[in-house]
């Protein structure tokens, strides 16, 4: 059989009478991923830890702990449906996050479905680690002295909601120009804690939010550049693409938001902006911005930081070839 062509209800029915516990499942999935050559990058970053993520995720167990469960052993039912889902990772190359309904950021669960980008920001790990509020080197001294934080692009929401967690004392804007990401960044919002204090917005960037400043911006922008957009794996065409393009060198909408993010800026308030791998390019055109750039355990220079008195005087927006 082809890895590219679906199991029939009698292979599915066959594999999952010969595998009887998680050790089998995990490695009946390794083994069809690897053979099948698909691409990860939306949360997972190979054929084992796909597999595992896909089990555990399946079974409602904890993500993060495989080895507990490997001998446990599976009903028919749940092994037919764990088989079936394997087989759908493979013939549709959708993110195994949409098959699941679920993605994870630092440990926190959020639905997801193809009206939003599988979530995957280093912003995540930055917000959750050291960054802010930790022991280690801070960019906000006093996260209770924050009183309002703004995520652009918000997407599944969760970004907005990693930020409810960590400012116990903001009120936080989330906006999108996607109705449909809106719904499901409504469906996580209502499913927190902090439905009370995030506000979600439908609009063009800053569009629907007025005057209003914010002690911190946090944004994951759409930053692919259009020939890398045309190469993507099939994986990836399962998103809106509206989530990943952002013009030819994937910045058009980064040079808007720095365009405006002053004006929405408390005196000592700060942006956060995820690019992608654009950071010679935006330093480029933006040699008086006082860049601080923020790494994370698998990413160099694609995050930066920019504090309001940072961003240099007036300046004429780039003007770049097209």
């Amino acid at each position: 059989m082809s890895h590219s062509t679906p199991m029939t209800v009698a292979d599915i029915a066959a594999a999952a009478s010969e595998l009887k516990t998680v050790r089998d499942l995990v490695r009946f999935g390794l083994s069809r991923f690897t053979k099948a050559d698909i691409a990860f990058g939306h949360g997972t970053t190979s054929p084992l830890d796909e597999a595992a993520f896909m089990v555990l995720e399946a079974l409602s167990l904890p993500i993060d702990e495989l080895a507990p469960w490997l001998d446990a052993r599976l009903t028919l039912a749940e092994r037919e449906r764990i088989v079936g889902l394997i087989d759908q990772r493979i013939v549709t190359r959708k993110p195994a996050s949409y098959l699941l309904n679920k993605a994870y950021i630092q440990g926190i669960p959020f639905y997801v479905d193809e009206r939003v980008i599988v979530p995957r920001s280093f912003i995540g790990e930055l917000m959750m680690g050291d960054m802010f509020g930790g022991d280690g080197f801070n960019l906000i001294e006093d996260a209770e002295a924050v009183e309002t934080v703004l995520d652009l692009c918000t997407g599944s929401g969760c970004l907005a909601i990693l930020a409810a967690h960590i400012f116990p004392n903001a009120m936080i804007d989330a906006v999108d120009l996607s109705a449909d990401a809106l719904a499901v960044a409504r469906i996580n919002v209502d499913a927190s804690e902090f439905a009370h204090r995030i506000n979600l917005h439908q609009g063009d960037l800053f569009a629907p939010l007025a005057g209003t400043r914010y002690d911190l911006i946090i944004t994951n922008p759409p930053y692919v550049a259009a020939d890398e957009v045309a190469e993507l794996p099939a994986e990836y065409l399962h998103e809106p693409v509206m989530a990943l393009g952002s013009g030819v060198d994937g910045l058009d909408i980064t040079r808007r938001i720095l365009a405006a993010a002053p004006d929405h800026l408390t005196a000592n308030g700060g942006l956060i902006c995820e690019i992608g791998t654009g950071q010679d390019i935006l330093v480029a055109d933006y040699p008086e911005f006082d860049f601080l750039w923020l790494d994370t355990e698998e990413s160099v220079g694609e995050v930066f930081w920019l504090k309001a008195d940072a961003f240099g005087g007036p300046r004429k927006r780039p003007s770049r070839k097209r």
